[in-house]
């Protein structure tokens, strides 16, 4: 298992993820929860953010010295599902830059294949927000952390909804300096690569595309 897993068991957070994996949940539902946990993940990732400075204002009251975040995090998205994370995230840090990474696990090649890719000119040195609702064989999770640190970035965080454990030990030998944040770790996948018992394919259920 990874060294900087983070599981988050809140019980609303419990009782938000019950209803994603319910089929009978809709579409707009779907995202709206969606966009609600994503708001919580990126919450917990800034716990411990150190890029900080202090000003002086004046409250009604008096003058009082407050903290500003600096250095923002990018948010970056896995198409096309992370795509469903980026408004809860970017509605919590609204002051940090996004990005994009379209890639997809070929199973004809047995390999990966990245169709797009777009990070602000900026990004080097930036901690990343690397948003993926569920992460499960970690194949393209991966490649997508190679190439984002090819671009000599910070500090990588993954915000998921689920991971599975098989995933979690791959991220871990490949990458085990990565930070991961999600709700629950699965135990079991499909011969397909999809979480059991997961919730279905959060695109397909995200964009109505099935």
């Amino acid at each position: 298992m990874h060294k900087n897993l983070i599981e988050l068991k809140h019980p609303l957070l419990q009782h938000k993820l019950g209803f994603l994996r319910d089929k009978t949940t809709n579409s707009s539902e779907f995202r709206n929860i969606t966009t609600e946990i994503s708001k919580v993940l990126a919450y917990e990732a800034m716990r411990t953010w150190t890029h900080v400075n202090h000003v002086e204002v004046e409250t009604p009251i008096a003058k009082a010295s407050v903290q500003r975040i600096i250095n923002p995090p990018v948010a970056v998205a896995i198409l096309r599902a992370g795509n469903g994370m980026l408004e809860g995230v970017l509605s919590m840090i609204p002051f940090a830059s996004s990005g994009f990474i379209g890639i997809y696990r070929d199973k004809f090649i047995q390999n990966t294949v990245e169709y797009y890719f777009k990070l602000p000119a900026d990004v080097k040195g930036r901690d990343i927000f690397l948003c993926d609702p569920l992460v499960a064989t970690a194949d393209t999770m991966i490649a997508a952390i190679d190439r984002l640190k090819s671009y000599h970035v910070g500090k990588i965080h993954v915000l998921s909804i689920l991971a599975s454990e098989h995933a979690l030990n791959r991220m871990a030998h490949f990458h085990p300096d990565v930070m991961i944040y999600t709700l629950n770790v699965e135990k079991e996948m499909t011969e397909n690569g999809y979480l059991v018992p997961g919730l279905g394919d959060a695109g397909d259920r995200l964009y109505q595309t099935k």
